[in-house]
């Protein structure tokens, strides 16, 4: 069983936001592979089990806000009895440009609040498989505002092609594993 969380913020308001890259490759996979979320409030979370090639899959959006993604993650991993060798947890990287991906096995937050989350609840262990999709450059304004406000048209144009790609990134990331994942899309 693996466990792939995509990292955003619940609601309206931030559907289209950068920092929902990850609600938004999850939702690509979601019509790719043909499934559907569920909430789940004891994980306070969208979830979705599903069969992929023999593999089970718990589908994650966790709906704490980023700040708290870990939450979520930690709740869906104890209850299913995941190891974070089995997750994969896919964001936005303001540090790469719109269009591209990487994979990733381990590193620090990045600055990142919700991959601090994750760290902080697995006990500070931050080696775990994570796909960042580019979301910049960042103009010169805080991160905090840019990271919330909504994508461009044409980078939204840009990043779908992007989320097309991350459903055979994350399909081939199943089947041969990161290294292969990482020759093939970083």
């Amino acid at each position: 069983m693996k466990l792939i969380a995509g990292l955003g913020n619940p609601g309206d308001k931030y559907k289209f936001t950068r920092h929902n890259a990850g609600f938004m490759a999850l939702d690509y996979l979601k019509y790719q592979w043909d499934f559907d979320f569920k909430f789940e409030s004891k994980f306070n979370a969208e979830i979705a089990k599903i069969n992929r090639n023999g593999e089970v899959l718990i589908m994650l959006k966790p709906f704490t806000f980023m700040n708290l993604s870990g939450q979520s993650l930690i709740a869906v991993m104890n209850f299913y009895k995941i190891n974070r060798e089995d997750i994969l947890i896919i964001y936005d990287d303001i540090a790469m440009p719109v269009g591209k991906m990487r994979f990733r096995a381990k590193g620090s937050d990045g600055g990142h609040n919700g991959i601090k989350s994750i760290i902080n609840v697995l006990g500070g262990n931050n080696t775990f498989d994570r796909l960042k999709i580019g979301i910049g450059p960042q103009p010169p304004i805080p991160s905090e505002v840019y990271v919330l406000q909504n994508f461009t048209d044409e980078q939204l144009s840009v990043l779908k092609t992007v989320l097309s790609d991350a459903g055979n990134a994350i399909e081939l990331y199943l089947e041969q594993g990161l290294q292969a994942a990482q020759t093939k899309f970083n």
